[in-house]
C-alpha cells in the first residue's frame, strides 16, 4: 500500500486503485500516524493533538477502528503504527529525491539534478498535511520542498535553460522575500537572460528590504555575485549545447600557440568545426576571455562597435561626449586588463577584421587574438592552424552522439562511416544528418544522401568540394521539410541574433508555430539556448536564398510594437527592466530600423527610431544607428512626425540648419512623446554658441506637459545657477528635479548634483548620503563610467582617508575597464590628493601628472577634477618651498574653471592663493582672496584654518573688512584680484550666465 500526505490524506491499493478512507478526522488520525511511517504514536498524544482533551480515548479508539477497515493501523504497547516504510509515503519519496537531486547538483551533474528534483516536486498536490496543517512536519516539508525548487532552478541555470525561470522565481520572491537564495538565483537568471541592468536593480531593491525589515546587509554570495554584474566584463563565448568529439590533439596545439603567439587563426571551410574549436579553446584558456560575433553584422563599419559590445561598453557614459572611434576606446579598456579576445567569423568582414586587429594588437601589447576564419586575415605574426574534417572514427563518434538524441539506444554500423565519408567527415553536415534519424533509418538516410549528392556535387571534389558538400547537405536538409517547416524556416531568417519563443510566434505565425519551431530544433536547422531560438549562419544563407514570404515588415512591426511599449517606461519606474529587455533585442531593433529605413517604409522607421532613441543614448550606444538614421532625414518627412524627425537629427548629428530647426519644433510642440529628447539637445547642443535658443527650450521644456522634461529642464537650469555661485537657487532648481524624476537615471543624476551643492556648503555628510543614494540607483543601469564619476565624488567627500582611497581606487578600476580615460584622470587626481595627505610629494606629483594628461578641458565633468589636480601641484610646489611655481599653478587652476563658466571650481585656486598670501605674510591680501573665493563660489568659506590665522594676525574688524571687500566683487573683479589676466577673465565672462 502507497500513502500522501503531501497534500489531502490519501490512500492507494498496490494496483494503483484509490483506499476510502472516509471523513476528515480519519484523513487526520492517519496523517499523524504517517509523520513518522512504520513508528509507534502513543495513543495520549493522539489524543492531544486531535481533540485537546484527556477524556477523549473512547473518540480515538472509535477512529482507530474504522481506519481499520481501510488501513492496516496496528496496536503495540507503545501506541499505535501504521505498517510503512519511509518509501511508502510520498513524502519519504520526495526527501530521498530531493537529496538525491541536490548531490548531483553538488556533483556537477546539474541535468540528472533537474530529472530527480522535478520527480521529487512533482508528488506535491497541495500543502502538506494539509488535514493536519499545524503538524511540525508540515512546516518541514515545505521548507524542504521550498529548497528542493530553488535547487531545481538552479540545476536548470546550470544546464544554460533559464526559459520560464525569470517569472517563476519572481512569484518566488513575492511569496518569500526574505529568502536570499532565491533573489540570489532571480538576479543570476536575469544575467542568464542577458538582462543586467534588471539582476543590479534586483540587488537594490534586495538591499534595501534587508535593510528596511531586519537591518542588515546582504549575503556574501548575494555581494559577490553584484561585484560581478558590477564590473559586467567581457561577453563570455556560448555555451555548447553538445558533447566536443575528436579535436583533442587540435586543442592542445592551439593551446601551445596561444602561450606564444599573439595572433591565431583557425582556418577552415564552413561547417568543419572552427567555431566549435574556438569556444572550447576560449574555455580551458587560464584568463578571462571576451568572445566577438561577426556573423550577424553586414557592415563592415559595426565592427568596432561590436568590439566594445563584446567588452560590456558602451560608447560613452550617460554624460560623457560620445567617442569619436570606438575602436580606440576599445583599444584602452583592452591595454589595462587584456582578455583573450576571440573573433569569430572574420570572412564576411575580413578587410575591416584584419585593420581591427592589427590597430588593437598594436595598441594593446599584451592582448591575445583568437580568430576564426575562411581565409587569413594576412597580419604580420598571425600563425595558422588549418581546421581539418574529423578524423574518421571521431566522425562516427559525433554521428551516434547526435543520432542517440533522437533515438535513445543508437549503435552505429557499419553504414555510419559511410554516411560520414559521403560528408567529407565536416561535422555540421554530419549533425545535420544525424539530426533526420528521427524519421529515418541509417540505410534511408545514406539512400537519400547519395541520390541528393548526384545532383548537387557534380564535377570535381577538389578545391572547394568540402563547400559544396556542406551546401549539398543543407539542401537536402531544407527539402526533407514540409511546407509549414519550410515557411517558418524562411521567415525566421528575418531575426538578427536570434529571437525569444514570443518574438518567434508574433513574426514567423501560422497555425501550430510552436511545434514547428521545436521540430525544426530536433532537425539542428534551429538552436535554442538561453530562452532565445538561433539559426546557423551557413543554414540561414541558404534559407534567404529560397522562395518564400518576406517577414522583413512583420519582423519590423513586431519590434516597432515593442520599442514604443518600452518608450514610456524608459523614463519611470520601469526603466531597468525595459532597458534590459530593449538591450537583449538590440540586433533586432537595428535589423528592422535597417529594413525600413532602406524599403524607404518611413511610417516604421521614424516612429522606430523615436521609440528607441532614449535607450540608445541612455545606453550609450547611439553610433550604432547614426548612419542609419542620416539615411533617413533624407526620405521625405511625414506630417505628425515632428518628433520623431527631431529623434533621428540628434542620432544622426545632422547639421546646424537641423539642429536648430530641431530646437524650434521642440520649443513650439506641447507633445511629449519622448521626453528625453529636449535634454539631449540641450547636453550636445546648448553651447554651441545660441544660448538664446537653448533657454528658450529650457523655459518651453518647464512648463511642459511630461513631467520628465520638467524635471530635466530643472536639473539643467540648476547648472547655471551654480556656475553663477547663486547656491540657494540651484538649490532648488536640483531639489524640484529630484522630486519629479521617476527614473533611476534622472534621479541618480539629480543627488549627485545636490551631492555637489551640500559639498560646497561644506556638508559632507549629507554630499556623503546622496551619492550613495545616486550609486544605488545607478547600480540598476550598468552604468559603469558614471559610477566611476560618483565614486571619485564620494571619495571626495569622506572624511576618513583610507575610505576615500579604496573610493579612488575602485572608480580606477572601473574606468581602466571602460576605456574612460577622464574618469580614470578624475581617479588618479584623488589617489594623487590621498598621496598627498600621506606626505608622499613625489607619487603624489606623478599621479597628479598623469591625470591632467588625459583630461578632456572642454568637458564640463573634466573641470572640476582638471582644477584639483593644479592646486594639488601647486601645494606640493609650495611645500618643496617654490612659491612662485605655487602661485602660477593655483592661476592655472583659476582659469581653468572659467574655461566653461564653472567659476565656482576656480573659487578652489582663489583659496589656495589666499593660503600662499598668507604664508607670505600678507594677512589683508588673503582675507581679501578668500572674500573673492566667496563671491565666486556663492557660499561664505571664512571658517577655514586660513582664515583664522588670518583674523588672529588682523584682529576681528580689520579682516572683516578685508573680507567683505572681496565677498562683494563681481565674478570679474573678484578673477582680477586673483591675478588672472583679462583675456582669460573675458573668455570667462562670454560663458559665464
Amino acid at each position: 500500500m502507497r500513502f500522501g500526505v503531501l497534500g489531502e490524506t490519501r490512500a492507494w491499493h498496490d494496483d494503483g486503485t484509490e483506499v476510502m478512507l472516509g471523513g476528515p478526522a480519519r484523513r487526520a488520525l492517519l496523517a499523524l500516524l504517517l509523520a513518522r511511517p512504520g513508528e509507534a504514536v502513543p495513543a495520549g498524544r493522539l489524543i492531544e493533538d486531535l481533540y485537546g482533551d484527556p477524556e477523549a480515548g473512547n473518540a480515538l479508539q472509535a477512529q482507530v477502528s474504522r481506519l481499520r477497515r481501510a488501513v492496516p493501523v496496528e496496536h503495540t504497547p507503545a501506541g499505535y503504527r501504521v505498517a510503512a516504510a519511509p518509501e511508502d509515503v510520498d513524502a519519504g519519496r520526495f526527501e530521498r529525491l530531493a537529496d538525491e537531486g541536490r548531490a548531483a547538483l553538488r556533483a556537477g551533474d546539474p541535468a540528472r539534478a533537474a530529472v530527480l528534483l522535478r520527480e521529487g516536486l512533482g508528488l506535491w498536490r497541495g500543502e502538506a498535511f494539509a488535514d493536519f496543517p499545524d503538524h511540525p512536519a508540515g512546516a518541514r516539508l515545505a521548507e524542504r520542498r521550498l529548497a528542493a525548487v530553488e535547487d531545481r532552478i538552479e540545476a536548470d541555470l546550470a544546464r544554460g535553460e533559464p526559459t520560464g525561470l525569470v517569472a517563476e522565481l519572481r512569484e518566488l520572491v513575492a511569496a518569500h522575500p526574505l529568502r536570499e537564495r532565491a533573489r540570489e538565483l532571480l538576479m543570476r537568471a536575469l544575467r542568464a537572460e542577458g538582462r543586467p541592468a534588471e539582476a543590479l536593480a534586483a540587488f537594490a531593491e534586495t538591499r534595501q528590504m534587508l535593510a528596511d525589515e531586519l537591518g542588515a546587509d546582504p549575503s556574501p554570495g548575494l555581494a559577490g555575485l553584484h561585484r560581478e554584474l558590477l564590473r559586467g566584463g567581457p561577453a563570455a563565448p556560448p555555451a555548447p549545447l553538445t558533447g566536443f568529439v575528436g579535436r583533442d590533439e587540435d586543442l592542445a596545439a592551439v593551446a601551445r600557440l596561444l602561450r606564444t603567439a599573439r595572433l591565431v587563426t583557425l582556418l577552415g571551410p564552413g561547417g568543419v568545426g572552427k567555431t566549435r574549436l574556438a569556444v572550447e579553446a576560449a574555455a580551458a584558456h587560464p584568463g578571462e576571455v571576451c568572445f566577438v560575433a561577426l556573423a550577424p553584422l553586414r557592415d563592415p563599419a559595426d565592427l568596432p562597435r561590436a568590439i566594445l559590445a563584446a567588452l560590456g561598453l558602451p560608447e560613452t557614459g550617460l554624460l560623457a561626449p560620445a567617442a569619436a572611434d570606438p575602436l580606440a576606446r576599445a583599444a584602452a579598456a583592452l591595454a589595462e586588463r587584456p582578455p583573450l579576445l576571440v573573433i569569430d567569423n572574420c570572412e564576411h568582414l575580413v578587410e575591416a577584421a584584419a585593420g581591427a586587429v592589427w590597430r588593437l594588437l598594436s595598441d594593446c601589447p599584451d592582448l591575445r587574438v583568437l580568430a576564426t576564419s575562411r581565409e587569413a586575415l594576412g597580419i604580420t605574426g598571425e600563425h595558422l592552424w588549418p581546421v581539418r574534417p574529423l578524423p574518421g572514427d571521431a566522425a562516427v563518434r559525433l554521428f551516434a552522439d547526435r543520432a542517440a538524441a533522437v533515438r535513445p539506444g543508437f549503435i552505429p554500423g557499419d553504414q555510419v562511416r559511410a554516411v560520414c565519408r559521403a560528408l567529407d567527415d565536416l561535422p555540421l553536415a554530419i549533425e545535420l544528418a544525424a539530426a533526420r534519424l528521427r524519421s529515418l533509418d541509417v540505410a534511408a538516410l545514406a539512400a537519400g544522401l547519395d541520390d541528393r549528392f548526384a545532383l548537387l556535387a557534380r564535377g570535381s571534389r577538389a578545391g572547394d568540394a568540402r563547400h559544396r558538400t556542406l551546401r549539398a547537405v543543407v539542401v537536402w536538409s531544407w527539402d526533407l521539410l514540409d511546407e509549414p517547416e519550410r515557411r517558418v524556416a524562411h521567415r525566421f531568417t528575418a531575426f538578427a541574433g536570434g529571437a525569444t519563443a514570443a518574438s518567434a510566434r508574433a513574426v514567423c505565425g501560422g497555425p501550430g508555430v510552436d511545434a514547428v519551431l521545436e521540430s525544426l530544433v530536433d532537425k539542428s536547422l534551429l538552436e535554442v539556448a538561453g530562452g532565445r531560438y538561433r539559426m546557423l549562419e551557413t543554414i540561414r544563407a541558404y534559407a534567404v536564398e529560397q522562395p518564400g514570404e518576406d517577414a522583413s515588415r512583420a519582423h519590423a512591426e513586431h519590434f516597432l510594437a515593442l520599442a514604443q511599449t518600452a518608450a514610456p517606461h524608459l523614463v519611470d519606474e520601469g526603466q531597468p527592466h525595459w532597458l534590459g529587455v530593449l538591450a537583449a533585442e538590440h540586433d533586432n531593433l537595428l535589423a528592422a530600423l535597417r529594413w525600413a529605413v532602406r524599403a524607404q517604409a518611413v511610417d516604421i522607421a521614424l516612429p522606430l527610431l523615436g521609440s528607441i532613441s532614449t535607450y540608445l543614448w541612455i545606453k550609450g550606444v547611439a553610433g550604432a544607428a547614426a548612419s542609419l538614421a542620416a539615411e533617413l532625414l533624407r526620405l521625405p518627412p511625414r506630417p505628425g512626425l515632428e518628433e520623431e524627425y527631431v529623434a533621428c537629427v540628434l542620432v544622426a548629428g545632422g547639421d546646424r540648419d537641423q539642429v536648430h530647426a530641431a530646437a524650434r519644433l521642440l520649443t513650439a510642440s506641447r507633445s511629449r512623446r519622448y521626453p528625453f529628447l529636449a535634454f539631449r539637445w540641450l547636453l550636445a547642443h546648448a553651447v554651441d554658441g545660441d544660448l538664446g535658443a537653448a533657454f528658450a527650450l529650457l523655459t518651453a521644456e518647464r512648463d511642459g506637459p511630461h513631467p520628465w522634461s520638467r524635471a530635466a529642464a530643472h536639473m539643467m537650469l540648476g547648472f547655471p545657477e551654480l556656475a553663477a555661485g547663486r547656491l540657494e537657487a540651484a538649490e532648488r532648481e536640483f531639489a524640484e528635479a529630484a522630486a519629479s524624476f521617476g527614473d533611476h537615471w534622472g534621479k541618480a543624476m539629480t543627488l549627485d548634483a545636490l551631492a555637489g551643492v551640500a559639498a560646497l556648503r561644506g556638508d559632507d555628510a549629507r554630499a556623503l548620503a546622496l551619492t550613495d543614494e545616486a550609486l544605488a540607483l545607478t547600480e540598476g543601469l550598468g552604468a559603469v563610467e558614471d559610477r566611476a564619476d560618483l565614486l571619485c565624488n564620494r571619495g571626495d567627500f569622506q572624511r576618513d582617508p583610507a575610505a576615500a582611497r579604496a573610493d579612488y581606487e575602485a572608480a580606477a578600476a572601473l574606468a581602466r575597464r571602460a576605456g574612460s580615460p577622464t574618469y580614470l584622470a578624475a581617479a588618479l587626481r584623488g589617489l594623487g590628493d590621498a598621496a598627498f595627505r600621506d606626505g608622499d610629494l613625489a607619487a603624489a606629483g606623478r599621479l597628479y601628472r598623469d591625470a591632467l594628461d588625459r583630461f578632456d578641458p572642454a568637458w564640463m565633468k573634466s573641470v572640476g577634477n582638471r582644477v584639483r589636480a593644479l592646486t594639488g601641484l601647486g601645494r606640493i610646489a609650495a611645500a618643496e618651498g617654490d612659491p612662485a611655481a605655487a602661485c602660477a599653478r593655483y592661476l592655472e587652476a583659476v582659469e581653468a574653471g572659467t574655461t566653461v563658466g564653472a567659476t565656482f571650481e576656480s573659487a578652489r585656486g582663489v583659496l589656495a592663493l589666499a593660503e600662499l598670501a598668507l604664508g607670505e605674510g600678507d594677512a589683508e591680501g588673503a582675507a581679501r582672496l578668500l572674500g573673492a573665493a566667496a563671491a565666486l563660489r556663492g557660499v561664505p568659506v571664512d571658517e577655514s584654518d586660513v582664515a583664522s590665522s588670518a583674523r588672529a594676525v588682523l584682529g576681528d574688524a580689520a579682516y572683516t573688512a578685508a573680507y567683505e571687500t572681496g565677498a562683494r566683487l563681481s565674478h570679474a573683479d573678484a578673477l582680477r584680484l586673483a591675478g588672472l589676466h583679462e583675456a582669460a577673465v573675458n573668455r570667462a565672462l562670454a560663458v559665464t550666465p
